[in-house]
């Protein structure tokens, strides 16, 4: 059971693989011609063009004023309605599986609980804890308000997941360089920091989790109150104590399942509605 398991986990990890790769290929093909001719199915490509967020942003601008957002390319617009509508289905599937920027967190954290064992992500108290994952929601306002109003793209002076992707090149500010440092730093004691406290996108597909149709389920008779689900949760999210998850934070990484985590089967699980009553999932 352990190694079908963990078989079924490193899907998603292949997965993060797959795309932190072609996001980085398409990044070196915009700036080095030599890669381009290489993979001539990436050519003319951008980091602007893979990212879904802009076109949330662009689609506020022209609802508000009329017309769209300099730099922003339709493949923002598709992508946004595919990772959407994907959210509506699964929760933000995007957050936990797809994203390079949570992928590149993850393996940064890898050597954080390497060094810190148990005590990994759980350095910061669950009050405080709560208070900065408001953070997130108010850098959504700010960025897609300013970016609608100036129709450029204001995160772009401090954004890690661009500065990450553009390390050889000299179009990312000092701020965005800043930023990413601290975002690595952190994520040597916390467990996806950017993700939890600061990323716009996040905080919008979270949403999709009170309403998504395929949640994560607990099933209360069968569960032995070991804690596993609690403790496997990179968004240290109390599942052993709710029936249904609903929390804004989950990225539905499935880590907490009986596919993984729990040692009883179908006992934490991904499904639609069950039988029994739901309550929303809280914060350690």
């Amino acid at each position: 059971m352990k190694h079908r398991n963990r078989r079924k986990q490193n899907i998603r990890r292949i997965i993060q693989i797959g795309f932190f790769t072609l996001v980085l290929l398409i990044t070196l093909s915009h700036s080095y011609s030599e890669v381009a001719e290489f993979l001539p199915v990436i050519e003319g490509a951008s980091l602007h063009a893979v990212c879904p967020f802009g076109g949330v942003v662009s689609l506020y601008r022209y609802v508000t004023t009329g017309t769209f957002v300099q730099k922003i390319h339709d493949s923002s617009f598709y992508l946004m309605l595919i990772v959407f509508v994907t959210a509506i289905i699964a929760g933000p599937v995007f957050c936990g599986w797809i994203c390079p920027f949570g992928t590149f967190q993850e393996w940064i954290g890898m050597i954080g609980r390497t060094l810190f064992k148990k005590r990994y992500n759980r350095f910061i108290p669950s009050k405080i804890d709560r208070y900065l994952r408001f953070i997130r929601y108010i850098l959504l306002i700010w960025i897609v308000v300013s970016t609608a109003l100036s129709a450029t793209l204001v995160f772009s002076s401090y954004d890690p997941y661009y500065a990450l992707f553009n390390l050889w090149t000299s179009e990312v500010a000092i701020s965005a360089y800043i930023i990413l440092a601290v975002v690595i730093i952190a994520s040597l004691f916390v467990e996806r920091p950017f993700c939890k406290y600061a990323c716009p996108y996040g905080a919008l597909l979270g949403l999709t989790n009170y309403f998504r149709i395929f949640k994560i389920h607990r099933k209360a008779a069968t569960c032995i109150d070991c804690g596993k689900c609690d403790v496997s949760c990179p968004m240290n999210i109390t599942i052993s104590t709710t029936e249904t998850v609903k929390h804004p934070q989950c990225i539905t990484c499935m880590l907490c399942t009986s596919e993984y985590a729990c040692p009883v089967k179908e006992t934490v699980y991904l499904g639609t509605a069950g039988k029994e009553t739901t309550s929303e999932g809280t914060n350690e």
